[in-house]
């Protein structure tokens, strides 16, 4: 026995000493990549401030004969990925926490199907993710609504529709611009429907943001399109390079809550028809309010569903939203609007390519243990990109209007088509609430982003 003791002290003496030797080997990272390039005959690309002043220790000694595995030993340590650009091709880029692979998307998605398999063992699960959303970010409890009135400002009347410039102060100081878009002729109680910002270029401004909400107005609903955090007329009170802040996905949740409060006080406003649609980081939201919020009661979220990416803005990912319930991802996030009426758009050429075929059939899993599998639709455009183009806007108009009970027929032409062409694409100044220059930005404007950290308890950050 006193000899295995001494055996075992010799050994972990050894290997103690083997795995630190004194010159650690060190190489800088630069020369290692460039020694995989010769080693693997491939060629990787990276901007020079990614890998500048880092070294790798023990660098050859993380070289196999495999090169994924190389890569991975060497890269693993400096808080770097790679990504394959063409055949023998790669490209290096910091570390993506919202990525995952595909495969290790479809993994996580078998992992939590394990954790319930019915209506009760999921409805716990839901819940438990909610409470753990909510707290994530940090607002639970909701902070104390700013007691202003709702500012409106140039009133238009176009061929079916009007169109109003809003601003709604959210927090104090901190107001969320939109474009209110409502029906000129409606009998009774009619839908409302949010359509938050995505990070397309020119925001809520761009044309097919312009048409899609009158064309939802002129089915006869209230719609309401609105601004990113510090983005659009935001940026009159936050630099835009805030809106990569993590707070920021809070604020934006926040601001989708008091709007909706807002439209729901409308006297023709009918709760039981309250939809939201956006796309990219509009889906993002779109999943997120509507897992949060009971009074969404139909959610079309666009180009954005997907078990391996979680959003690459911390406007959708920042707050640690999907760490909760030990990890969760969109596709279950998606999956808390069941039962409600949920149509997912998704393409072939970003991460919503594998829907059909991997994140669709978990949808419908949830959605059967309500016995509502037909509720959840997808429709997948394999030959499209990344945009909330004409045909996913197609496919939105359908949706709503059969779940809805509205008349498709007032937004077709003599032939029976979908005619957006009598929408008026305004100039951006049109839409703007405080004017070109920010003339008219209330006087109580907050412009102070570490005060808006402190109202979320967050310390200022150097």
């Amino acid at each position: 026995m006193k000899y295995l003791k001494t055996l075992c002290l010799l050994f972990l003496t050894y290997f103690s000493f083997a795995q630190t030797a004194d010159n650690s080997f060190r190489k800088p990272l630069k020369d290692v990549i460039a020694q995989i390039e010769i080693r693997f005959k491939v060629k990787i690309r990276y901007p020079e401030d990614l890998v500048k002043d880092k070294w790798v220790t023990y660098a050859d000694w993380r070289f196999r004969p495999d090169f994924e595995k190389t890569m991975n030993n060497v890269l693993s340590s400096q808080d770097i990925t790679f990504a394959k650009e063409g055949e023998k091709k790669y490209k290096l880029q910091s570390y993506q926490y919202h990525l995952k692979t595909p495969e290790e998307g479809e993994q996580q998605l078998a992992y939590l199907s394990t954790l319930y398999n019915d209506e009760a063992s999921w409805e716990k699960r839901k819940e438990e993710l909610k409470a753990c959303m909510w707290d994530a970010l940090k607002l639970s409890p909701l902070p104390a609504k700013p007691q202003s009135k709702v500012i409106t400002s140039n009133k238009r009347k176009m061929d079916g529709y009007t169109i109003e410039n809003v601003a709604i102060e959210t927090l104090p100081g901190v107001y969320v611009c939109g474009s209110l878009y409502m029906p000129i002729e409606s009998k009774g109680k009619i839908p409302v429907i949010l359509n938050p910002d995505g990070h397309f270029g020119d925001g809520r401004y761009r044309a097919d943001c312009q048409y899609r909400c009158a064309m939802q107005a002129k089915m006869g609903t209230i719609a309401f399109s609105y601004d990113l955090f510090a983005w659009g007329e935001s940026t009159l009170q936050f630099k835009s390079e805030f809106h990569r802040k993590s707070i920021a996905m809070s604020v934006q949740a926040l601001n989708s809550i008091r709007i909706l409060d807002w439209l729901l006080s409308f006297s023709n406003a009918d709760a039981s028809r309250v939809a939201i649609t956006g796309g990219s980081g509009g889906g993002s939201q779109t999943m997120l309010i509507t897992a949060l919020d009971d009074r969404i009661t139909l959610s079309v979220p666009v180009v954005m569903l997907s078990s391996y990416h979680s959003g690459g803005c911390p406007c959708e990912s920042g707050m640690g939203v999907h760490l909760c319930g030990n990890g969760t991802n969109n596709v279950e996030i998606a999956s808390m609007a069941a039962p409600r009426p949920q149509l997912i758009l998704s393409d072939g050429k970003d991460w919503t390519q594998h829907v059909p075929e991997t994140e669709f059939p978990f949808l419908q899993k949830i959605y059967g243990f309500y016995d509502q599998k037909d509720a959840v639709k997808n429709v997948h455009f394999p030959t499209e990109g990344h945009d909330y183009g004409k045909s996913k806007r197609m496919a939105l108009y359908d949706f709503l209007a059969i779940n809805f009970q509205l008349d498709l027929k007032k937004l077709k032409d003599k032939t029976g088509n979908v005619d957006e062409s009598k929408v008026t694409i305004e100039p951006f100044p049109a839409m703007y609430v405080f004017g070109e220059k920010g003339e008219n930005l209330p006087s109580n404007a907050l412009k102070s982003f570490d005060t808006l950290e402190k109202m979320f308890g967050e310390a200022p950050k150097n």
